[in-house]
């Protein structure tokens, strides 16, 4: 298991994918400011944040619980990225690539709760 939340993989392509929600969300219309756009750099920062501050609890449950709310933030963020589209905001290709990596990341995401949820407690 990394030490540092940095040395996660899915950490680093949740702040990959919040750089991209920034780059995409510039893009809209200026009267989604406040609206859509907000929502969606909320959500995104929120995944990378989760795994940051479960990783520095000091039990497995814990730090298993903040991946849930990360994968929350991350369906959240799926949401609105199929409401952007429907709506045609921003760049279409930076819509698709952000659909892309949200997916990736979910299923890193659920791949780290399982193993968070299987894996045996020290001294076992």
């Amino acid at each position: 298991m990394p030490t540092s939340y940095r040395d996660f993989k899915v950490w680093q392509r949740s702040i990959d994918l919040a750089e991209l929600i920034y780059k995409l969300t510039k893009t809209f219309p200026r009267e989604e400011v406040f609206g859509l756009s907000a929502q969606m750099r909320r959500a995104s920062v929120s995944i990378a944040s989760n795994i940051a501050e479960g990783s520095g609890r000091t039990t497995r449950r814990d730090f298993r619980q903040f991946v849930v709310v990360a994968r929350g933030s991350n369906d959240e963020l799926n949401t609105q990225l199929i409401l952007a589209d429907r709506l045609d905001f921003g760049n279409s290709i930076l819509r698709k690539e952000s659909v892309m990596l949200s997916s990736e990341i979910g299923k890193m995401l659920t791949a780290l709760e399982s193993y968070l949820l299987k894996a045996p407690r020290p001294g076992n």
